[in-house]
């Protein structure tokens, strides 16, 4: 259990730090492009804006989740309080579709109305800012993420990159805003579309996991080698299954023993592998043992 917890030690504190940093930095471009958004009139710029203090928002609840998922187990949940960062993860692929549907709407009605706006270098600036801050707040996020296997961070990581990918959209157009008197009304309705788009990328990862996923045939492979290792005999593992509750994991898993063994002897075999696989992979095991007849 040492290791589970430092791990999970670990995690908390990834997302405290990638938390803060991103909460700070973001709230500081939001103001920035809201105020270049209002001057020019740019409604891609004003959702590009709110897009950003989404990211802001999103990590506060990546903050407020690794606290609640640190908390230890208790009567009323037995398996922890890990999958609160799946709970903040899908919020923030709600609150990312509300954005999007809400500047989607707003877009179409400007473009209904033949509302342009009026880029300058103010505009240009502040775009190309966003950008490389953005895609730095990414790849900081995704290398955390990563490396702490905190997946509420990670979905942060995608809300920073997308920020970061409807900036360049931006930019684009403001290029090409003498030109063409829609481009702002389209630039909108491309960002809400990213903005969807990442929503339903960041939801379908989180259902997945919530669902229940299959192991790995490379963890199954590394799982039989360190049990083949303690020279048991064949044990024709099967039925490999693993419960993911975040901040530790469960395997269960059916073992077939000589039919003529003791149950006393059974029990010592699937105890030997049940500590084989806590000190190896971190994870508490429980094992079916189904008898075989010559």
């Amino acid at each position: 259990m040492g290791m589970n917890h430092e791990k999970n030690s670990e995690k908390a504190k990834a997302g405290y730090l990638e938390g803060a940093i991103s909460i700070v930095v973001n709230t500081a471009l939001f103001a920035v492009k809201l105020y270049a958004g209002i001057i020019t009139g740019s409604v891609a710029l004003i959702a590009d804006s709110w897009h950003t203090l989404s990211d802001s928002l999103s990590s506060v609840a990546v903050v407020v989740a690794t606290k609640l998922s640190g908390r230890k187990p208790d009567d009323g949940h037995p398996f922890g309080h890990g999958r609160w960062e799946q709970i903040a993860t899908l919020f923030i692929a709600f609150f990312l579709a509300v954005i999007a549907y809400y500047f989607a709407k707003e877009s179409i009605e400007r473009f209904s109305h033949k509302q342009e706006a009026d880029f300058g270098t103010l505009a240009i600036a502040v775009t190309a800012i966003s950008i490389v801050v953005k895609e730095l707040l990414a790849q900081y996020a995704f290398y955390i993420g990563k490396k702490s296997g905190n997946l509420a961070v990670k979905a942060d990581g995608w809300h920073h990159r997308s920020d970061a990918l409807s900036s360049v959209v931006v930019l684009i157009g403001i290029l090409f805003a003498s030109k063409f008197w829609w481009i702002d009304s389209v630039l909108g309705i491309i960002i809400s579309l990213m903005l969807f788009y990442a929503a339903y990328k960041i939801a379908g990862e989180t259902v997945d996991k919530l669902l229940g996923e299959p192991p790995s045939k490379e963890l199954k492979e590394k799982i039989s080698s360190a049990i083949q290792s303690l020279n048991l005999g064949d044990l024709r593992l099967h039925h490999l299954h693993i419960h993911n509750y975040v901040t530790h994991q469960e395997l269960t898993m059916h073992i077939r023993l000589d039919g003529q063994m003791s149950i006393e002897e059974g029990h010592g075999i699937a105890t030997i592998i049940e500590k084989k696989i806590e000190t190896d992979f971190g994870m508490e095991a429980t094992i079916h043992v189904e008898p075989i007849y010559a």
